[in-house]
């Protein structure tokens, strides 16, 4: 699916040569990497920069005036052969986007006279003049690879780049404050501005206001009949909320185009209840799993990192995510039936994952509309109607979360699971989850790192790449956590027990 709320990433693809080795040696890597690239992948992901840059920074100017004038928004610095060490570095800093170095390894033993390039040594180079210059770049896992393994390493950057560029141009707009005992949803903003996210807070008045004044637009009845037929609704049998609804999926979508300014994608996070209840009379969870068809995160509860993790996620696998809370243990009993020996799980590994109702119907079983039980043990029954309810769909999974911490340190976990294809027999938007070695990850990672209870999910395994992204936006590696196996302990995890 393609989203028009994250960036298409076009990388200026630049081989540098130093002037005491022979230029053509870059040209001519340069055009195997773009062959074997545009042999395996979209070719309109890159652009070859003809320029090819040799020590002078004046050559480097011209390849920076070059990339940009041909749209890219990402970079590659190739190293054709060692490289000028100042200019390649240089032109990183004056490159506004995300970028990347990689180098070219050397063809064959029949040519390491003149035909050697050294470029593994100017890695080393390079990659000590970007620190000195406090430059961000990715340097792949092994940055040296003949011409089809470096299209691999630029084909691997595109969702890290997706990351970087759209946060550098997201604002996030959220309504309300946090509901009520929901400390855990914190949002020390400080770390939002020093990863370049802009931010508008409002108020749930504000919102239900822009709510009344849509009441009557002509496009709701086209929005209800678009909501019928995703949900498989005949005609004349669908749901009376489906208008309260439509008219409130209208608010938002013009609230993000009325107030995005000069940003260029939008999230959005909502406090959806006690009094959204009281006020709107239904429950926004199903509007906002359509907002996220439409590329557009709207996180419950005023989750401003919640939401900013799901933009994330959606930049690197440009399908629709979820947020659930890390919600309840698996019964014994159900585990015992529908797991063990079955599966390749310790009862600790499995958990639910749940939320009132905003997956996306593409990926639950069996969707449909029903009210929002929680809330209904406090309000009438009919104000709660609006949630999308079912069993999550079976299938990999990635887990994560980016939190700022009360004293703005960002913290980072990422897990690869799956959902597991047993029947929850439980209410809202909900899955069996299994993560090997779940319960210390819980423990001692989770908890004791004080994350909240809302997790996003990434329908999939990208691990990778999301661990890549993070180090690129500034989250140290070691506030990035993951599920250890069990020959590896937690730093506060007891050896004896």
């Amino acid at each position: 699916m393609a989203f028009q709320n994250i960036p298409k990433i076009k990388v200026g693809i630049v081989a540098v040569s130093r002037d005491c080795f022979p230029a053509s040696l870059a040209e001519n890597r340069r055009k195997a990497l773009i062959a074997a690239y545009q042999k395996k992948y979209d070719a309109a992901d890159i652009y070859e920069c003809p320029v090819t840059i040799i020590e002078s920074e004046t050559d480097m100017v011209k390849a920076l005036e070059d990339v940009k004038k041909n749209g890219c928004n990402a970079l590659c610095v190739y190293l054709g052969n060692f490289g000028p060490e100042i200019s390649e570095t240089l032109l990183a800093k004056h490159f506004d986007g995300p970028k990347m170095f990689c180098a070219a390894a050397e063809e064959s033993q029949k040519d390491l006279m003149d035909g050697r390039g050294d470029a593994y040594c100017g890695m080393l180079n390079a990659s000590y003049n970007l620190a000195l210059r406090n430059i961000r770049a990715y340097i792949p896992d092994y940055p040296v690879g003949d011409a089809d393994e470096c299209a691999d390493m630029i084909h691997e950057f595109l969702p890290i780049a997706r990351v970087v560029d759209g946060l550098a141009n997201l604002k996030i707009i959220s309504f309300g404050p946090r509901p009520q005992n929901f400390l855990a949803c914190n949002a020390p903003i400080k770390q939002l501005y020093n990863l370049g996210v802009e931010i508008e807070e409002e108020s749930e008045l504000d919102l239900f206001e822009s709510y009344q004044k849509h009441e009557g637009d002509k496009r709701i009845a086209d929005v209800a009949k678009d909501m019928a037929a995703e949900m498989g609704y005949e005609a004349g049998k669908e749901p009376a909320m489906l208008p309260k609804l439509a008219q409130y999926e209208l608010t938002l979508l013009d609230w993000v185009e009325e107030h995005k300014g000069y940003r260029k994608y939008v999230a959005l996070t909502t406090k959806c209840w006690p009094a959204f209840q009281d006020m709107f009379k239904f429950v926004p969870c199903y509007v906002n799993s359509r907002l996220m068809r439409q590329g557009i995160p709207v996180s419950c509860e005023v989750d401003i990192y919640g939401t900013l993790s799901e933009y994330i996620g959606l930049c690197i696998s440009e399908q629709e995510v979820t947020l659930l809370d890390i919600n309840n243990s698996v019964p014994h009993d159900m585990y015992d039936a529908s797991i063990k020996g079955k599966f390749d799980y310790n009862f600790t590994d499995t958990f639910m994952g749940f939320h009132c109702g905003n997956t996306c119907s593409s990926r639950i079983n069996n969707p449909h509309l029903s009210f929002q039980r929680i809330m209904a043990r406090t309000h009438p029954q009919d104000w709660c109607d609006g949630t999308i309810e079912g069993d999550i769909k079976a299938g990999e999974i990635t887990f994560y979360r980016l939190q700022s911490t009360a004293d703005s340190v960002l913290r980072a976990y990422a897990a690869q699971g799956e959902v597991l294809p047993v029947a929850t027999q439980s209410f809202g938007g909900i899955g069996v989850f299994a993560i090997k070695e779940m319960g210390r990850f819980y423990r001692y990672w989770l908890i004791g790192k004080n994350f909240p209870h809302h997790g996003a999910v990434m329908f999939g395994h990208y691990g990778k790449a999301l661990y890549e992204a993070l180090k690129y936006i500034g989250v140290e590696p070691t506030e990035i956590g993951y599920n250890q196996p069990a020959s590896l302990p937690y730093v506060d995890e007891n050896p004896f027990k």
